[in-house]
């Protein structure tokens, strides 16, 4: 295949055809083409169409390696949003013919070589995209176990999480099935009283512990653990009962684990209290001890990024080794003259990013963050540009094609989003000239700087918002303020004075720097705290549609993948996406997937959002998924202490309006026995019905009964009573293994 040649829009691309805007009229068409000198094309049909794609393509200059990293991302996603595997098997189908009817009817044609090159590979990374996910789902997906139960196990610990700031460590065993002979993984939390050292990965342990399937979401939007589950090759998860029997002890601690949990205790005798926390996540990757209160403020302030070892930290440990080898094989003549400086620092980089990626733990976004730095220290050793789309496009499909299943996770689309966002805007033309070296005072240069630091701030939280809402439902409204503080302060001081700090240890004088590193971490946490306590610092959003973030999504990857003023286009789906969010309504009623969580939002005194609750849980799970989904901040409220409401040890009933009349709901506060008589006839004067328990086919109401027989099938309810619309969990899980909601 040629390639034709590539006319970036502005840069050369005009000529007598073209306008001083950049813009071409078609004659012969009336339309206006961008930047492209035009040829005639008579009619508007196939040909027309294929032929202004063509030209667009011509003159858009853009980079294809991204573009295809993004269509083989959205094979992956295609193959989570449909149902069935027949409709997984269409859809590999349709791509793949496609791609031939590219090649049968644009072949030797070299008026459509963009085209024809653009359909063929699109097509056929699509196809890809499908069957990787699907094959991966195949090989590591685990089966969960059928109901809770309460047994007694033996397995072999394969992982130990310690978690002091909750009272307990997590293992994951490998356990035998009683009843079928096979082999499974489960995840069990231990009282912290019971573990010790000897409990650890290698050790053969017997317990009496309490299983369940691993939980759907909890609601339409929640977090879906069973689908996180399934791709860990989790089976159940719970929690012991009584003490945990030692079998057989671990071998001598050894390996990457113990080096992390002994490298994680020391950091914290050395640094007191929360910062000795943040310290021991910095060095070792280990979060376990990090207060909840600490966790909230830093998420509030848009500084969870921080916590997580991923882009930041791996290129600030790479950056140090980089440019501190690079200064001290400078001093040695011998060294200097006889090898390239910067291939041998880049050698040095990679050693100590994949040393640190190793100590932190392997997660999937320290990997891609170590990966994207390999292909930065390979371009600073040939002399090429460090930060480009392809860099980014490469290590994208480098973490797809080994985890495919992360691009659903938050994780994966914060972290890709936040570098997506930076080298676009640091490769546009006028960020570029504003950088440009000048002649100029050290004030007004560090006030660039500064400047430009804050703008990247503001980028990041734009580009991060959709995501953090999708997934969240909250977001730091006032993030990047606190990045342009907080980033610095990381990067430049508290990562750089641990490394030195434990480098000093070895002669036993790290004492003083310690102390300034637990000052730094102090003064990062105090920026989180004031920032997340600011009014208005946190912004609640009801779920968006699956389709709204698709306009988001599709919209921010245009502005960021494209050049010229074509990628102005991106705003149009942005915009969309925002006039959907912002119309978006909040649910009336939230029902848990068991029916024993009932939320019920209602205007408060000041004309705000408050949140009845049928249960006055302890469980903070399910409290903040019903305020989150509800975008209520403020306390849940009893509904059984409403004075709207009608209560008995049973039930309760609730008249709440919308849409212009009354609403009458009946729910269950237990699971004791009513005479059926009686329950049929309170039934057939509530509009909605929910129980956690299955209720009589004599039970009737107007609208909706939310038994759990329903329950079982639909999961997870939300409901909007002005235009009468349910939203399930099930509608969202098709036939994928990790779903195990029965049919009728």
């Amino acid at each position: 295949m040629r390639d034709a040649p590539i006319i970036p829009m502005g840069e050369g691309a005009g000529n007598g055809a073209a306008s001083n805007d950049g813009a071409a009229r078609n004659s012969a068409s009336g339309s206006w083409q961008w930047g492209v000198p035009q040829l005639r094309v008579d009619g508007d049909g196939p040909l027309g169409l294929a032929h202004r794609v063509e030209q667009f393509l011509v003159g858009a200059g853009f980079d294809r390696a991204p573009w295809l990293a993004v269509m083989f991302a959205s094979g992956i996603l295609t193959w989570f949003a449909l149902k069935n595997p027949l409709q997984w098997g269409a859809a590999i189908t349709v791509a793949i013919v496609l791609a031939l009817a590219a090649v049968a009817f644009w072949r030797g044609d070299d008026r459509r070589v963009h085209l024809r090159q653009a359909a063929i590979a699109c097509s056929l990374l699509f196809a890809a995209g499908i069957a990787v996910i699907w094959l991966r789902s195949e090989m590591v997906g685990a089966e969960p176990i059928e109901r809770p139960v309460v047994e007694r196990v033996q397995g072999y610990v394969l992982d130990r999480e310690d978690q002091p700031s909750r009272d307990r460590t997590r293992l994951t065993l490998a356990v035998r099935d009683a009843s079928t002979g096979e082999s499974r993984k489960i995840r069990l939390n231990v009282p912290l009283e019971q573990t010790s050292q000897v409990l650890a990965e290698g050790a053969i342990v017997r317990a009496r512990v309490r299983l369940m399937p691993p939980a759907s979401p909890m609601l339409p939007g929640a977090y879906d653990f069973a689908r996180a589950a399934w791709f860990k090759g989790l089976a159940a998860t719970g929690s012991v009962i009584g003490d945990v029997s030692i079998v057989q002890a671990a071998p001598q601690a050894s390996g990457i684990p113990a080096i992390q949990r002994s490298l994680s205790a020391h950091v914290r005798e050395r640094v007191d209290g929360s910062a000795g926390t943040i310290a021991a996540a910095f060095a070792s990757g280990d979060r376990g001890g990090i207060a909840e209160a600490d966790e909230d403020a830093m998420r509030d302030a848009g500084l969870t990024h921080l916590l997580s070892i991923s882009g930041l930290h791996v290129s600030a440990v790479i950056a140090a080794a980089y440019l501190v080898a690079l200064k001290l094989l400078a001093l040695f003549p011998p060294i200097a003259l006889r090898i390239r400086l910067p291939i041998a620092a880049a050698a040095v980089g990679a050693l100590a990013g994949v040393g640190y990626t190793l100590l932190t733990g392997a997660e999937v976004p320290t990997v891609r963050s170590c990966a994207a730095a390999m292909l930065v220290l390979i371009a600073l050793a040939m002399g090429r540009d460090a930060l480009s789309l392809r860099m980014v496009a490469a290590a994208a499909m480098f973490v797809l094609l080994l985890w495919p299943e992360s691009i659903v996770g938050p994780s994966f689309q914060m972290s890709f989003s936040a570098v997506l966002a930076i080298v676009a805007l640091h490769s546009s033309a006028p960020v570029k000239a504003f950088l440009a070296a000048r002649e100029e005072s050290w004030f007004a240069k560090t006030g660039r700087r500064v400047l430009m630091l804050f703008v990247t701030g503001l980028v990041i939280e734009i580009a991060l918002m959709p995501v953090v809402l999708f997934h969240f439902h909250r977001a730091g409204v006032y993030g990047a303020f606190a990045n342009v503080f907080a980033i610095p302060l990381v990067t430049f001081i508290s990562m750089p004075l641990i490394a030195v700090a434990l480098f000093l240890d070895l002669v036993g004088l790290g004492g003083p720097v310690w102390w300034l590193v637990g000052r730094s971490l102090d003064m990062m946490l105090g920026i989180a705290h004031f920032t997340s306590a600011q009014p208005g610092a946190v912004k609640l959003m009801p779920q968006m549609s699956k389709l709204t973030i698709a306009l988001f999504v599709a919209g921010g990857l245009w502005l960021a993948l494209w050049n010229g003023r074509a990628r102005m286009l991106g705003f149009v789906p942005a915009l969309v996406a925002t006039a959907m969010l912002l119309a978006t309504p909040i649910p009336d009623v939230l029902i848990g997937r068991e029916g024993r969580h009932v939320g019920i939002t209602i205007e408060d005194s000041n004309g705000g959002k408050q949140l009845l609750s049928l249960r006055d849980t302890r469980s903070d799970y399910a409290r903040d998924n019903l305020l989150e989904l509800a975008s209520v901040t403020s306390e849940p409220v009893p509904i059984a202490r409403w004075a709207g409401s009608e209560c008995s040890n049973e039930f309760c009933f609730v008249d709440i309006e919308r849409g212009g009349r009354n609403w009458t709901l009946l729910l269950a506060r237990n699971r004791d026995l009513v005479e059926e008589r009686a329950l049929a006839a309170a039934c057939e004067r509530a509009d909605i019905v929910v129980a956690d328990r299955y209720l009589p086919y004599s039970c009737k109401p107007l609208w909706l009964k939310a038994d759990r027989r329903l329950l079982h099938r639909t999961g997870g309810l939300a409901l909007n009573l002005t235009d009468e619309t349910i939203i399930e969990v099930a509608a969202g899980q098709g036939e994928h293994g990790w779903w195990r909601g029965k049919s009728d």
